[in-house]
């Protein structure tokens, strides 16, 4: 298998060009996960075929389990279950969990879901060997396709958050949008300011895995690339930039006002292996002027994991978008280009052996 690339390259500290921030956004959109999905043998059909009742797929990283459903039938009923069988099965029963039997959570995107999975396989002593590689030292990640159950029947309502549907997952993806909205700009004018044909082309972008059709509607309402409030790079031409919103008429510069490093807050949430989920304000700059950074966040929120710079080795590894990130990293450039598609900058936070 191929491992994850922790080389630690110079962080990006500015966005020099329009180009390079579409490249991060794309590579961002076309991430990809393996996973293997195996039904439940305890619940499959008679006369199924029980040595093809596993199915692979790289699945991309901003996609939603429910929206795999149509693919995975397909193969379903054209190669394990007869057609007495598929006629009864019913897709709105259908659920998943991990092999270690935890319930996956529907309105995760997949790559949170993954990358969740990964540091939890970090406190395991079984994994030590393949994840951690010592205090203060950059771990490789082996890909592996994480294993998935696939259940077809007896969801459990009473713990699952959304009916595992794709019209529910839709309204919990723009609900996340809305509280990224509102964390960005203190008001969600943004997001209800679209037209319902945009509000519907923004899903439609994410479930038809589109990228221009996902950010034709998404660049109205993300910041943009612009770092109006730094000096040593000015600003490109709206002419140029690749996803930008269109040039105004403002006397005061649009550009300003929208720009990743003058939004109040970056959606950030922190997860921990098989712990809580941390959500605090992360201001894109600090106090005295400086642009706020991976380190400084992590140290901030997690200082035994990540003690503050030059007095002990870090105790664990920030994992965002299957990246093992550079802790110069910038949190304004962590919004503008690696948030999901929902808004949010995921860091998952997996532990060294």
């Amino acid at each position: 298998m191929s491992t994850y690339g922790t080389s630690r390259h110079h962080p990006p500290t500015s966005f020099a060009t329009s180009a390079s921030v579409a490249l991060f956004r794309r590579l961002a959109w076309e991430g990809t996960v393996p996973l293997e999905i195996r039904v439940d043998p305890k619940e499959l059909p008679a006369n199924s075929d029980r040595g093809l009742e596993c199915y692979y797929i790289q699945a991309p990283r901003v996609s939603y389990l429910p929206l795999l459903m149509p693919e995975l039938r397909r193969f379903l009923m054209d190669v394990v279950f007869d057609d007495a069988a598929a006629r009864l099965l019913k897709e709105e029963d259908w659920w998943f969990e991990s092999e270690e039997g935890a319930l996956l959570k529907w309105h995760w995107p997949i790559g949170l879901i993954y990358d969740n999975h990964t540091i939890s396989a970090s406190v395991r002593s079984s994994s030590a060997a393949s994840i951690g590689t010592g205090a203060g030292t950059v771990p490789e990640l082996q890909i592996t396709p994480l294993k998935l159950i696939l259940h077809l029947a007896s969801p459990p309502t009473e713990k699952l958050l959304l009916p595992p549907s794709a019209e529910a997952c839709k309204q919990a993806f723009m609900g996340q949008l809305k509280e990224a909205d509102f964390i960005h700009w203190g008001n969600t004018k943004r997001m209800t300011g679209l037209r319902k044909a945009e509000q519907d082309g923004i899903w439609e972008g994410i479930r038809e895995h589109n990228f221009d059709d996902y950010w034709r509607v998404a660049s109205k309402i993300v910041p943009t690339t612009v770092p109006a409030t730094r000096p040593s790079s000015p600003p490109p031409s709206s002419s140029t930039s690749a996803h930008g919103r269109p040039p105004s008429s403002d006397p005061q510069n649009a550009q300003d006002r929208d720009g990743a490093y003058n939004v109040r807050s970056v959606p950030v949430r922190l997860y921990l292996p098989d712990g809580p989920v941390i959500q605090d304000l992360v201001p894109p700059v600090l106090d005295d002027g400086t642009p706020n950074t991976l380190t400084h966040y992590l140290s901030t929120h997690l200082p035994l994991l990540f003690p503050p710079q030059g007095s002990t080795p870090d105790l664990a590894f920030p994992l965002v978008q299957g990246i093992i990130l550079p802790s110069e990293t910038e949190m304004a450039w962590l919004g503008a280009c690696m948030a999901g598609a929902d808004g949010w900058v995921n860091v998952c936070v997996g532990l060294l052996q």
